[in-house]
This record gives structure tokens, sequence and C-alpha cells, in this order.
């Protein structure tokens, strides 16, 4: 059985939301609803991607909760619809979530879903997480589908407090985008990273996480390189007579 939302068949919860959510999940069927309906509406989601919500969507955001210690302060970069943000901060009520997005359309439809569901643990902030940095202080920062590596690194690490942890959801590139990036992370001041596979038993919604984590230094911003002193420009230097 499935429901029709907004001409899109949104699927009943699988036997495997049942098991990841336990007593969250009429939360999360009801905001998995928002998602089919106001969140095609307004183009957070596309059609299609209603009959695969809960597999490619939810599950795979909702996995991730296991590399999340209790009672921490998450900083959820480029929420878009709330994914993964909405998804841990309604599976995880102990964590307290602050949904970080640029787009009014996005952070309006974020507030509804947060006064609609009754969620008492999440803020929405609008705006860029470069206008953030150093003002936060979050132990752990989560991102998905928002920009490759090399950006999420430079957005996500100046937002967390010293000994903090970054996850960014990826694809199979997950491996590559990172050996990308990692001779700079502990100029950064990261001491670890890795790539984690997380929801093998959830099959097609497993997921891959690339962590970083800070060291009790906390974020080290690059180094600016200096212009070379006493070079004149090909066009000031004067040539002999």
């Amino acid at each position: 059985m499935s429901q029709d939302l907004s001409g899109c068949t949104l699927p009943l919860p699988p036997a495997e939301a049942s098991t990841l959510f336990g007593a969250s999940l009429p939360t999360m069927t009801r905001y998995a609803e928002l998602l089919a309906g106001p969140g095609v509406e307004r183009g957070l989601i596309g059609p299609r991607e209603v009959e695969r919500l809960w597999e490619r969507h939810l599950l795979n955001c909702g996995a991730v909760a296991e590399l999340i210690a209790p009672d921490l302060d998450v900083v959820d970069v480029g929420s878009g619809g709330g994914l993964p943000g909405l998804v841990l901060a309604i599976a995880r009520p102990d964590l307290r979530m602050t949904l970080l997005e640029p787009l009014l359309r996005r952070t309006v439809f974020l507030s509804e879903c947060v006064e609609t569901l009754g969620l008492r643990n999440v803020e929405v902030r609008r705006g860029r997480a470069e206008e953030w940095a150093g003002r936060i202080g979050a132990d752990l920062v989560t991102a998905r589908a928002v920009a490759p590596l090399e950006k999420l690194v430079g957005w996500c690490l100046p937002l967390l407090a010293p000994k903090g942890r970054m996850l960014a959801l990826k694809g199979e590139a997950a491996a590559t985008e990172l050996e990308r990036v990692a001779p700079s992370l502990k100029a950064l001041g990261a001491v670890e990273w890795g790539v984690v596979s997380v929801g093998a038993e959830l099959g097609e919604a497993a997921t891959r996480v690339v962590r970083i984590d800070l060291g009790a230094q906390g974020f080290r911003p690059a180094k600016a390189a200096r212009p070379a002193k006493n070079v004149r420009s090909a066009r000031t230097r004067r040539t002999p007579n």
C-alpha cells in the first residue's frame, strides 16, 4: 500500500525503517509525507524521488546516527529539505540540531516541518557556513549533497569546536574525494580522517561517510601566501636608456 500526495506515490515505510527508527517512526513517516507533498510542490525534492524516498534518503541519512555520540550540538550545513539534519533530529532527540541553510524558501519549509512535527531540539538558521565560521563551536557538523569535499572542508571545519567531528555523506566517490583533500587536512587541525560505511544491513540505503576529526587545538585557518617583497611588476620596471 502507498499514499498518493501531490500526484506522487509515497510507499509505506519498509520493515527496515521500523528497526532503524523505532519509536520515532510515526514522526519520520509524517516528515516523509511533508517531503512528498509540500517538499515536491516547492521544488525541494524531485517527483521521481518520492517512490524511493525511504531507501534513498530517509534510511540513508538515518544510518549515520550510529556514528554520533549522545547529547551533542550538531550543525547540518546546507540542510535543503532537511536531509540529513531533520532525519537525525527525529531519530535522535538527544541531539541539539541547528539547520543551516542560505535559501529563504528552504528555511521556511524547514521551520514549518519543525513546527508541524513538534521538534524541540531543532533550530533553523538562514545563512551560509562561511558567515558562521568561528561563531558556533559545534561538536559535530554534517553535510549531504552540498558540494565537493574540497569546498566542504573549508565550510565545515571552521564551525567545529576543538575535538569536533565532520561527517560528510558521500557516494561511491567518497574515497577519491578524501584522497584529494587529505594532504591539506593536518595543516587545518585535523588529526584523523577516513571513509566509514554504515547501514550495510539496509541494502541500497547503505551510506558512505567521510569522517574528519579535529584535534584539541581545533581548526587552524590555512595561511595565505605572502606576496614577494621588493619585486616590481613588468609594467612598472623601467628599462635603461
